[in-house]
């Protein structure tokens, strides 16, 4: 009788549990799991949705299969019970009855089994990808690298940014408690992405169930799979592995971007990384600077002075402008404090947008380009110093 209520105990406790949590949470989480969502996630890929359909196609059998056995059974205990005056049978054996229990097993297990096949064949089908991503497993957050296709080179580490007075229970949990990142993973709609996991401490496990992608990352090893989002939006998942004390701390959070919106993001992406590279106190050759100052050049002016440097309309030529050509200190003030002619299009400041080393890489450039010949080099600390000296 006390281990009844001990374990009733337990069950009622458990029961709270459930209902205190599920009346924390207020709204479906967006691209997440849904408030008293029973099934599969909609899917967002031909994979998910074919796991979708396989799942609903496996239950209709089981359900199948219950209500036959059981109905049998039920049946029998009925109709064939003492109180109805029945005799039972005395049979030893039936050939006909173990030829039946054994070919109708084997045709549903068959039935089964094919579509099974052909969406795991399809799942493990990693060819043909347009961009490949290594995702790594750390404890406890993701990192991405961007290892092929458009964005190769990008690489960032994913962190869980839920606030710690969210889980301390200190403030209201919101719709994306322990479902948001400071670093989301962003790929193009349409494209076939192969994922590429490993890990460097423990077995993670990497999963987004929209997508129907669940990959194990394993310290030492690879394992590849791939998806294939067929709508723009943002898709949260998280580690399925039991991975350490902070295992629920480290969500999945994707963002499916139109192909404008990924190269937009991409070429952000870079120039960040290319800033983050840039070393202020550095003593840089020309070479380096007339590279990295094309760089600044294509991204920031060629829109108006052109890509050859001519100009175009009410913009002037930088080939053998006067300012360019001219006194270092003169063409430094205009790129930092861009210039105002009346009638004519503004020259923006760049000195709040670009750093020491992009301006003082894009005036090298613009010096040694086209026909501007003056073998002049500026190095970042200059740029610094007419900073400096145009706050005093």
């Amino acid at each position: 009788m006390k281990i009844m209520k001990r374990a009733l105990a337990v069950l009622l406790a458990g029961g709270g549990l459930l209902t205190a949590g599920l009346a924390q949470a207020v709204n479906d989480s967006p691209g997440g799991p849904a408030l008293y969502e029973l099934n599969f996630q909609p899917p967002a890929t031909h994979i998910a949705d074919l796991l979708y359909n396989l799942h609903t196609m496996m239950l209709i059998i089981c359900l199948v299969i219950f209500i036959g056995v059981f109905g049998v059974m039920f049946y029998s205990i009925v109709m064939h019970r003492k109180s109805r005056g029945v005799q039972p049978a005395h049979f030893h054996e039936s050939t006909t009855v173990e030829i039946i229990w054994t070919v109708v097993p084997f045709l549903i297990v068959i039935l089964m089994a094919l579509p099974a096949t052909r969406a795991v064949v399809a799942m493990k089908d990693t060819t043909n990808s347009d961009l490949t991503i290594k995702v790594t497993g750390y404890q406890w957050k993701w990192g991405y690298d961007y290892v092929n296709g458009p964005g190769q080179g990008i690489s960032f580490i994913s962190t869980l940014t839920t606030p710690r007075a969210e889980v301390d229970g200190d403030m209201p949990k919101t719709d994306t408690y322990l479902q948001e990142v400071d670093n989301p993973l962003v790929v193009p709609v349409n494209k076939k992405i192969k994922i590429v996991t490993t890990a460097m401490d423990v077995v993670h496990s990497w999963y987004v169930p929209a997508f129907g992608v669940k990959q194990d990352a394993i310290p030492g090893f690879t394992r590849e799979t791939w998806f294939k989002a067929d709508k723009p939006g943002t898709y949260r998942g998280f580690c399925t592995e039991l991975c350490g004390k902070e295992h629920a701390f480290m969500p999945v959070v994707v963002e499916v971007l139109s192909d404008a919106d990924y190269a937009k993001w991409v070429d952000d992406q870079k120039k960040k990384m290319a800033a983050a590279n840039d070393d202020p106190n550095k003593t840089y050759t020309q070479a380096e600077l007339i590279a990295r100052g094309q760089q600044v050049y294509t991204a920031n002016c060629a829109v108006c002075h052109q890509a050859s440097g001519k100009g175009a309309g009410a913009f002037p030529a930088l080939d053998g402008d006067a300012v360019v050509q001219g006194p270092l200190a003169d063409h430094i003030n205009v790129v930092l404090h861009g210039k105002q002619d009346a009638g004519k299009p503004a020259m923006p400041n760049w000195d709040k947008t670009l750093n020491d080393v992009e301006i003082a890489a894009v005036i090298t450039y613009e010096r040694n380009s086209w026909s501007n010949h003056t073998g002049e080099t500026v190095q970042p600390k200059q740029v610094a110093a007419a900073r400096d000296g145009s706050k005093t």
